[in-house]
């Protein structure tokens, strides 16, 4: 239980980010902090920087968001940047994608102790849900993969128009550059870099913003996506 006692208090940034979800913040970091070391969710080192690094940097992501909309966050691991975003942006519709079931429980007792009633926890990987969920209007991630294995996980999930936002820190260029070819081959139309956070998080936040056309994933997922929906309007007729 030592790592819990290296959290340091909340920074005032936080009050003004988190506003009337503030106190539901300092519960979340605080399991972060004992719940989250001791399943190996998060190491030890990084309970005194939870604030800056984690909470604010993922939390200052709505910047991005537009009003109302469907969000997936993929590959979501404790909730970063998933339940941040949640906390700031009750308007949005949150599911929380992650495969590992000791990760899902974690995610599923946050969600239900903060009240998080915007917010759905679906356990599985995401080339295994394209056609299960319903398409999404953003995916948003962080420090899942390099930019074009995520974009081949999350690209399909999105609806068209959509767009995928990752987190990312001084690598995004780079890898928006290598991963250009793959990006176009899903469908991709335009991408661009975000610095989000001005006076809440030093450096900024980083985000690589990929923007799709009609056809999310490219053609190669336009008939997996469509058999899967045959199927699953088949199941349902049953």
């Amino acid at each position: 239980m030592t790592e819990a006692a290296e959290l340091p208090p909340a920074p005032e940034q936080a009050r003004e980010v988190f506003g009337e979800r503030f106190a539901d913040a300092v519960r979340y970091a605080e399991l972060l902090a004992e719940a989250g070391v001791q399943r190996g969710l998060i190491g030890p080192r990084e309970v005194p920087r939870l604030w800056e690094r984690h909470l604010l940097n993922c939390a200052v992501l709505s910047e991005a968001v537009p009003e109302g909309v469907t969000v997936c966050d993929v590959g979501s691991g404790a909730g970063l940047p998933g339940i941040p975003l949640a906390l700031v942006r009750e308007d949005l519709n949150i599911t929380l994608l992650e495969p590992l079931l000791r990760r899902t429980n974690f995610l599923t007792e946050v969600v239900e102790l903060l009240g998080l009633d915007h917010v759905t926890v679906v356990r599985g990987r995401a080339e295994e849900v394209m056609g299960k969920l319903p398409p999404v209007h953003v995916v948003t991630a962080r420090a899942v993969a390099p930019l074009d294995r995520l974009a081949a996980w999350g690209i399909p999930l999105l609806r068209p128009y959509g767009e995928m936002l990752a987190l990312k820190g001084d690598t995004a260029e780079g890898e928006l550059k290598a991963a250009a070819t793959a990006l176009a081959k899903l469908g991709a139309v335009s991408t661009s870099i975000l610095h989000v956070g001005e006076g809440v998080v030093d450096p900024l936040s980083t985000v690589v913003r990929v923007e799709v056309g009609e056809s999310p994933g490219g053609v190669r997922f336009a008939a997996k996506r469509a058999k899967a929906a045959r199927t699953g309007r088949a199941r349902r007729r049953r």
